[in-house]
């Protein structure tokens, strides 16, 4: 297996590579959104263990993910996600970009946020408690710009701004932080698979760039 992240490569919208994409934005939206109940842990006992790319960089990190999610159950991850990101008073972990990118909750970075995606055509779901800096926010949001049916705004270019100014800066930062709580199980293995498709992520649109 590689060890070094393999950039996907970026097609049309409809390539089964980019719907993908998306369909990873969505899962890491929902499991970083809640616990997994156990309609989901169900489909992962299912699931198959191949990575995107069988044998490359994501390989690993998936297989992990899967056993993990196989080895818990909906009142145990429950249980561990309140009291790594939830709790009386301050959590173990933020899920918030703002705090990583200003060590404050609800700052400029928030601000900037909420000013890109009034741009993109979209707003905050009122009914929501999060902000939109929510971790799980941010990679719906990724999600809507591949798979969304608006050409205008979801687009390669779009996907990449976004990426750059609202993922990219914090999530690895992030994904450190739930590494280092000793409670973290199924949580350490959703780490470790969010940080290696940023990682791949971020070497796509590296070569895009170039």
């Amino acid at each position: 297996m590689s060890d070094q992240p393999t950039a996907l490569s970026f097609a049309m919208a409809d390539d089964g590579e980019e719907l993908a994409r998306a369909e990873l934005y969505g899962l890491l939206s929902r499991l970083w959104l809640a616990a997994p109940d156990e309609a989901l842990l169900a489909q992962f006992r299912v699931a198959v263990t191949q990575a995107p790319q069988e044998g490359a960089f994501l390989e690993a990190p998936w297989q992990a993910l899967v056993a993990a999610m196989r080895a818990t159950t909906a009142e145990a991850a429950a249980r561990e996600y309140d009291a790594l990101f939830l709790g009386v008073g301050k959590p173990e972990v933020f899920l918030y970009g703002s705090y990583y990118l200003s060590g404050f909750l609800n700052e400029k970075p928030l601000a900037a946020l909420r000013h890109d995606l009034a741009a993109l055509g979209l707003a905050r779901d009122e009914t929501r408690g999060e902000t939109e800096d929510h971790i799980a926010g941010v990679f719906e949001v990724m999600r809507y710009l591949i798979a969304g049916d608006d050409m205008a705004v979801c687009n390669l270019e779009q996907q990449r701004r976004f990426f750059r100014g609202h993922l990219q800066p914090w999530v690895e930062t992030l994904c450190d932080a739930v590494d280092a709580q000793p409670r973290a199980q199924l949580y350490r293995a959703l780490a470790g698979f969010t940080r290696a498709f940023v990682q791949v992520e971020t070497q796509g649109f590296d070569l895009l760039e170039r």
